[in-house]
């Protein structure tokens, strides 16, 4: 009986994967954008923006994941602000991201010959211009590995989003786990097994891509 349950439910379980990995793909996307976007800040913008950025970046990882999204999701509504659960999920995990992204990126450009820029300066280049074609594509490209590790965590954190109703991998678990009791070992294991095999592979396809476009000389270690 109760492997016929986990068989019927394995069809909801895959709709969990979707929403998860949904999730994982608009988070991150938010937050490459803006780290982006705070790394440059905090790079060239005057002093007052810079430190703006600091804060910022400070906030958003000292606060715990999980809070942040009761915030976001039960908190923002205080003030006239609602969303449904999956949009907060991504607002909270993309805004965190961000601020780790921020430090990845920003460590990118520090590696980064200063000499460079004053080389795009005596081509005619503006500062804007210079930071688009001359800092950018070498920072992204040096951030592939610090990257990579945010892109696995943020998989995994997606699970927080259970907390908020998000029926992503977790919530559609839980829900088997209720109609049968018996099935909660099972259940989670085979989770963490989906888990484990969505984390290996991103790991493996993105170590490849960090092979295929490292850049020789220059080398950048992350830790979060």
């Amino acid at each position: 009986m109760a492997l016929e349950t986990l068989i019927e439910s394995l069809p909801s379980l895959f709709d969990g994967l979707v929403v998860t990995l949904l999730l994982t793909a608009f988070s991150i996307i938010l937050g490459t954008a803006l780290g982006v976007v705070l790394a440059t800040g905090r790079s060239y913008a005057s002093r007052p923006i810079a430190y703006l950025i600091l804060i910022y970046e400070k906030i958003l990882r000292g606060i715990p994941l999980l809070v942040l999204l009761f915030l976001i999701y039960f908190g923002l509504p205080q003030i006239g602000i609602n969303m449904d659960p999956f949009t907060a999920a991504v607002v909270g995990l993309g805004l965190r991201s961000s601020a780790y992204q921020a430090q990845i990126y920003r460590g990118a450009i520090n590696s980064i010959p200063e000499g460079q820029i004053h080389a795009a300066f005596s081509l005619g280049m503006n500062k804007l211009k210079a930071i688009r074609h001359v800092i950018i594509p070498q920072m992204l490209r040096l951030s592939i590995p610090g990257w990579s590790n945010e892109f696995t965590i943020l998989l995994k954190d997606t699970s927080l989003a259970f907390g908020i109703g998000v029926i992503e991998l977790m919530r559609q678990g839980r829900y088997i786990q209720v109609r049968d009791p018996d099935l909660i070992l099972i259940v989670f294991l085979l989770i963490a097994l989906i888990y484990f095999v969505m984390v290996f592979i991103a790991n493996k396809t993105l170590r490849y891509i960090e092979k295929k476009y490292q850049m020789a000389g220059y080398q950048m270690e992350v830790h979060r």
